[in-house]
């Protein structure tokens, strides 16, 4: 399957909507069911790991939880190096941490100070962006690293949440992909 609209039917016909989860009024988008499928699965792999090899990544950054699921094997079909990116808090030794802005509130994110260097480009794998906070924060982790920015790659954008506005300034030109926009 290599065409691109067979690509995203497949894709969105797998994501499933969860009404008032996990607040009233919010539209959860659930992908275990996609997930769950084998050859959807393997297509959205794809896909990511053909973003990866074209802006010429040599690792992945997966964010807490989903870009995990994602990203291990996004970097294994592309032949990159994985590595975690945490909330604050849940990785041993030295890690170099980020402070960001949520709705309400503010979270950190951390991430092991040995695995990104100077030579790295580093592509950032995740789920959804929203309102695009914790992509930022990441894009700031892998910079202080002394690592490259090769771009974010998200199955898929919430539109109406502004994420992409947001990340543009500290996406600094690499670009941002998004498979499917909701």
């Amino acid at each position: 399957m290599t065409d691109t609209t067979d690509i995203k039917h497949l894709l969105l016909s797998r994501i499933r909507d969860v009404p008032d989860h996990p607040e009233p009024g919010v539209m959860f988008k659930d992908i275990t069911p996609l997930l769950s499928d084998p050859a959807a699965f393997t297509a959205l792999t794809d896909a990511l790991a053909d973003l990866v090899v074209r802006h010429s990544a040599t690792k992945i950054v997966g964010l807490e939880a989903r870009g995990f699921i994602l990203g291990a094997p996004v970097a294994v079909r592309a032949g990159v190096g994985f590595i975690p990116v945490r909330k604050a808090g849940k990785l041993p030794g030295a890690t170099l941490r980020q402070a960001y802005d949520l709705e309400y509130g503010s979270a950190e994110i951390e991430v092991h100070a040995e695995d990104l260097s100077a030579g790295d480009r580093v592509m950032v794998v995740d789920d959804v962006l929203a309102t695009g906070g914790t992509a930022e924060a990441s894009l700031q982790l892998i910079r202080r690293a002394g690592a490259e920015v090769a771009g974010v790659s998200v199955l898929m954008e919430l539109g109406f949440l502004g994420g992409r506005a947001r990340l543009e300034p500290a996406l600094a030109g690499a670009p941002l992909e998004a498979l499917l926009q909701i």
